[in-house]
Order: C-alpha cells, then structure tokens, then sequence
C-alpha cells in the first residue's frame, strides 16, 4: 500500500494527522504500527494547542528516524536532520501557506469555539486529510 493512501485510511479510522502521516512509514523506520501510532499520539491539532499542524510534526518524526543522530558526537547526522526537517516545512508552507495547525484551519482550534467551527465547517473531515497528503508527498519527493 502506498503511504499516502495508508495515512488517509489511518486518519479515516480516526487517528491524529500526526500518528497517520508516521505511522504509514513504520515498516520502513522499523518501528511496528503500534509504536508509531503511540508515539504520534500526543502531537495532533497542533499538539492540542493549533500549533506546528501534526501532519508536519509526523512527517518529522519520519525525518528523525531516518536521519537523526543517536550518537552524541554524532554532529554530521543532526546537521542532517535538522536540514531535512527545516526543507520539508519550508516545502509545507509552499504548498499550504503555512505549517501552522490554526492558520491552516483559519480558527484557534485551542478554544472550544474554535474546535466547534472546526467541527461544523467539516474542516477536520475534509481539509486536514489533504493535509495529510501533502506533507506525506513531501516527505516522499525528499526521499528521492
């Protein structure tokens, strides 16, 4: 199955866009299903405050474990990391206007007016799985 049908299926069953966009690469990483989607489960809608939107945040945690540093003197892989993870935002805002999870959804999805806008214009339902997408075909066009 292709990663970006994997992340939609797993946002469609009801995960964060985090614990999708990761999720979808764990064979690849490693890592199980199940571990990834625990360790994306913390850091949807923007890590519940409309921040960084998860979608990027899990296309990090991709970007980390295929190119982090685990050795401490290791400087060369977390320059690495860290190149990757700043052009894959950079790419996300291009292609999406920003990264951040409340401008993307034009409310502070924080507030609970915010989520209920969110809820009652179908954003979470129809905007946030194309979100889901991009940053999963970003992440794949910088694997190549």
């Amino acid at each position: 199955m292709d990663h970006v049908k994997k992340a939609k299926e797993l946002y469609e069953q009801g995960f964060y866009c985090s614990q999708a966009v990761f999720a979808a690469f764990a064979d690849e990483l490693g890592l199980t299903e199940k571990q990834a989607l625990q360790a994306g489960s913390c850091f949807g809608g923007g890590m519940c405050k409309g921040e960084v939107c998860g979608a990027c945040t899990g296309a990090l945690m991709v970007l980390g474990m295929k190119y982090g540093r685990y050795k401490a003197d290791d400087w060369d892989s977390q320059t690495k990391a860290n190149d990757m993870a700043a052009n894959f935002l950079e790419q996300f805002k291009k292609k999406n206007r920003s990264y951040i999870c409340n401008e993307l959804l034009g409310c502070d999805i924080a507030a609970p007016e915010g989520k209920a806008y969110a809820r009652e214009h179908k954003l979470f339902a129809e905007f946030c799985p194309e979100m889901v997408a991009s940053a999963v075909e970003i992440l794949e066009q910088l694997g190549k």
